[in-house]
């Protein structure tokens, strides 16, 4: 993309009514004013909240929007002219039970308050192989403590990847106690018993992994 179109974008994302740009002092403050109010300030209904962490396009976030309109969501990426794309797409297709939040996944303690997030997605996210990379890694410990911080008790995490590094280093950290695997295959698309919200919704980049032979993976767990 060239950078006149993000820069189309990035002034667009000023004015789209379902995209929040905070800004990082104000969540280092811990002075985010929809921060256990999205429910009443932003949504203006109690459904649950469910987020996408790392949404890129926004193409999961969108997609389970129409599918359970009972419910929010909210898909959350650093980029700007990706997220524009689902922002986009949400207006068209009416659906009003979706936000975008451009900010870093790190701050997310500051974007919601304790028991207010249902569900989160971790969609494709970077393996983070390379040496020392792991604290950027999305299940990793310290993510994961973020996580339980703002979801609900009984309150699930799916991770759906390609790589069979980080499904196993996954599968890894979950064998501690104060987890509770509820589903874990290494190659949903060849398990006739995969849910249909993870084998009915392919993104971009999950297609051309799928075109490449590569096996998809899926785990959904919670915090015991």
């Amino acid at each position: 993309m060239g950078s006149k179109n993000k820069l189309k974008r990035f002034k667009e994302n000023e004015v789209l009514q379902n995209v929040i740009q905070p800004e990082r002092k104000v969540l280092e403050k811990d002075d985010f004013s929809l921060k256990g109010n999205w429910s009443k300030s932003f949504f203006k209904n109690d459904n649950p909240i469910v987020l996408e962490l790392g949404c890129g396009k926004g193409e999961y976030t969108v997609s389970l929007a129409a599918i359970y309109p009972e419910k929010n969501f909210i898909g959350i990426d650093i980029k700007g002219a990706r997220l524009w794309r689902g922002a986009k797409n949400a207006l068209k297709d009416k659906l009003k039970n979706v936000a975008f939040i451009r900010t870093q996944i790190e701050l997310i303690n500051s974007l919601f308050l304790g028991k207010e997030v249902s569900e989160i997605w971790l969609t494709f996210p970077d393996p983070q192989i390379k040496y020392k990379r792991d604290k950027l890694r999305l299940t990793n410990p310290n993510f994961l403590n973020k996580y339980k911080n703002v979801l609900i008790d009984g309150g699930l995490v799916h991770l759906k990847t390609d790589s069979e590094f980080l499904y196993g280093y996954t599968l890894g950290i979950l064998k501690d106690e104060k987890f509770k695997v509820c589903y874990a295959n290494h190659d949903i698309y060849k398990n006739p018993q995969a849910p249909d919200y993870v084998i009915g919704i392919q993104t971009f980049y999950e297609k051309k992994f799928i075109s490449k032979k590569k096996s998809i993976t899926y785990i959904k767990f919670k915090f015991n």
